[in-house]
């Protein structure tokens, strides 16, 4: 028997060099796609009659040349940023404040996204598939048989006790240990944001938000008559800090907010010295800064990025969050933690609303107590992760030489920069046609400045349906770039 020294000798030193070529050429033809698994080394050694050296030698050129990763204890992978594109390009910094007018064509999104015939790649929603939904169902029915008055009477704020515990030990994985008594329970993140809002400005004052920036934001502040000033947003990172400070030293701006974790639609991660420096540049200023965390437990290394609010030290952070991205978008659940603006937020959320319905609360405190939500968001991460590099790989292919597409580190969402002939407006009515919807980029600003971008949504599970969605989308995008304008 021939020993596995003598064997390498005897290998050919290009040998793994072929082992590699081959290997990229698969990766090249999308045989191999992002994500995708690669073969153990062992076992291509034993099905390619080299040794265990060789194979070692093939990973490490294709990991060098970008193509794989190495996964502690997890094997090769093929890498998720293999597909390279032009990047963003910087927006100008406008420092005058402007007021929003985006409902329209939010309203038009929403009612494109009603028929089931419809593919929907515009609403940042997950299918039910991916959530647990049956399970949370399951509490509730069990819930409200147990206790049959559950519900009678209002669960006033600051909401249910059982519930603000279970995320108050939550909030230790967060990097900001808080109490019980520090929550506030909301009908969802978008009410914790409005009565942040509240709590900080009046109709007529200025705000300072990041841009491109999720449209139910600039809807909200176009119904309470604020203006903002727009921070670019610079991909990969998040809010320009640089720019922001050019902000605060010229405008008079009340409150900034700030989506730090996995931004909504560039899914831009804000790194922990940055968030410390936005906390400390608005404490200078006396300035609050009302964070969404809303995807913060969506990181696809499965990490848990601390928010912002880890750094504050006057209560000048508003934390906003819900389980609607995580756990079940339906149930309407989510939390504001508000520093010294903690009281005001109580009442604000009493005269709104009243309170959030108690039987939801308690479904989802118990859903949290029984440990099912840290092994749902294990496989949940995992599952997005390979979604988004699917979604991320098929437009690459489908779409216009030029098409820029943001690589997000969490959440579910892709910001596509169409070519500059490409009208997004134009390309969601066309795509409407055919039965998909798509979130125009218009919509994600209070400035015409994003006329050619798209924003698409990886919450469904890649199938079929998707795939011809996709394509069909690509040749759209052809048509529309040979159109005179």
């Amino acid at each position: 028997m021939i020993s596995a020294a003598l064997r390498v000798r005897d290998e050919r030193p290009s040998l793994f060099a072929q082992v590699a070529a081959d290997i990229a050429l698969l990766i090249q033809k999308g045989s191999l796609r992002p994500g995708d698994r690669l073969p153990s080394v062992r076992r291509l050694a034993r099905e390619r009659g080299i040794s265990v050296a060789t194979v070692l030698s093939a990973y490490e050129r294709l990991e060098l040349d970008g193509l794989i990763d190495a996964r502690v204890k997890s094997g090769h992978f093929v890498r998720e940023t293999a597909v390279v594109l032009p990047r963003s390009k910087p927006k100008r910094l406008a420092l005058a404040p402007r007021k929003v007018s985006v409902s329209e064509g939010v309203y038009a999104l929403i009612e494109s996204m009603r028929e089931p015939t419809v593919v929907p790649l515009g609403a940042a929603q997950l299918d039910a598939s991916l959530l647990p939904i049956k399970a949370l169902n399951r509490i509730l029915a069990s819930l409200a048989r147990e206790l049959s008055t559950a519900g009678a009477h209002y669960d006033m704020p600051p909401g249910l006790l059982v519930l603000r515990r279970q995320l108050a030990k939550r909030s230790v994985l967060w990097g900001t240990p808080l109490g019980a008594d520090d929550f506030v329970i909301t009908a969802g993140a978008m009410e914790g944001l409005q009565l942040a809002l509240r709590a900080t400005t009046r109709p007529g004052d200025t705000i300072a938000i990041a841009t491109p920036t999720y449209f139910g934001i600039l809807q909200l502040v176009e119904e309470m008559n604020l203006k903002v000033i727009e921070v670019p947003t610079l991909p990969g990172v998040g809010m320009d800090l640089d720019a922001l400070e050019i902000v605060l030293s010229q405008a008079p701006v009340r409150a900034c907010l700030a989506v730090t974790n996995f931004d909504n639609p560039l899914g831009s991660l804000m790194s922990d010295s940055n968030k410390e420096r936005l906390v400390r540049m608005l404490e200078k200023r006396d300035i609050p800064l009302i964070e969404d965390d809303l995807y913060g437990d969506l990181a696809f290394d499965g990490s848990r990025p601390r928010p912002a609010k880890a750094f504050d030290r006057k209560g000048l952070v508003i934390y906003t969050s819900s389980i609607s991205k995580t756990i079940a978008a339906g149930y309407r659940v989510g939390w504001v933690v508000a520093g010294r603006y903690h009281e005001t937020i109580k009442r604000l959320k009493f005269s709104h609303s009243i309170a959030t319905p108690t039987l939801l609360q308690m479904a989802v405190a118990e859903y949290l107590d029984s440990g099912s939500y840290d092994r749902h968001l294990r496989h949940l991460r995992e599952r997005i992760r390979r979604e988004v590099a699917r979604y991320r790989s098929e437009v690459a292919s489908a779409f216009p030489v030029g098409t820029w597409i943001s690589e997000p580190k969490g959440g579910f969402v892709l910001w596509l920069e169409l070519p500059g002939q490409i009208s997004a407006l134009a390309l969601q009515a066309r795509a409407l046609e055919a039965n998909i919807a798509i979130a125009p980029g218009p919509i994600f600003g209070a400035r015409a400045r994003f006329s050619s971008c798209i924003r698409m949504t990886c919450g469904s599970p890649w199938s079929p349906r998707i795939a011809d969605a996709v394509k069909k989308l690509g040749e759209l995008c052809y048509e529309l770039a040979r159109t005179p304008k």
